[in-house]
């Protein structure tokens, strides 16, 4: 998938291999925005964003990183701007709901299709607790759980280097303990 035949192919934009790079890779995009934004159709959105930006821009990757690499940061780049406009409609959805009575706005409700029924609760608490951290943190956190990524393969993607995922992993594990144990303790207490 990462030899230079292939790439220059994408370049050329062989039509052919550009479907084999998204069937490749879509599970990977998907689940990735998925970890991130925690709702499937903002997830599915971002992946169709995703693929549009690698094709626009396969003539700007140099080949320096791998193409998953490359793939995963536009991934994770495009999750987290659809996640500041999302919180940006929110802000401006707050004045919409002073100021018209007739909006009717549900509570958001995220489910993980990995998540196994009885689990269902706590990985709700679970996923609360991740859109607490910060953004840093949250994406090392989904890389390396969700994805399995492993620290070597987290700092390519994030541009820093492994001591630092470490200690981003080492943080976003003491908040996400922190939080959790709030959580449960309150749910020990009813």
């Amino acid at each position: 998938m990462n030899d230079k035949a292939f790439i220059e192919r994408l370049k050329n934009k062989e039509g052919a291999a550009f479907s084999q790079l998204v069937e490749d890779k879509q599970q990977l995009v998907y689940n990735t925005a998925l970890g991130i934004l925690q709702n499937e159709e903002d997830a599915e959105e971002v992946t169709q964003d995703v693929f549009i930006s690698v094709y626009e821009n396969l003539d700007s990757f140099k080949e320096e990183a791998q193409l998953s690499t490359w793939i995963y940061r536009i991934a994770i780049n495009k999750s987290l701007d659809a996640e500041k406009k999302k919180q940006r409609q929110k802000r401006g959805g707050f004045l919409k709901r002073i100021f018209d009575k007739e909006v009717n706005e549900e509570a958001a409700h995220f489910e993980h299709p990995g998540v196994l029924l009885d689990q269902k609760e706590n990985a709700a608490a679970l996923f609360a607790a991740l859109k607490k951290l910060p953004v840093t943190q949250r994406t090392a956190f989904v890389l390396q759980k969700m994805e399995g990524q492993t620290n070597k393969e987290i700092a390519d993607i994030m541009e820093v280097n492994e001591t630092a995922v470490e200690s981003i992993l080492a943080r976003a594990k003491k908040n996400l303990r922190n939080t959790l144990s709030l959580y449960f303790e309150k749910e020990i207490r009813l």
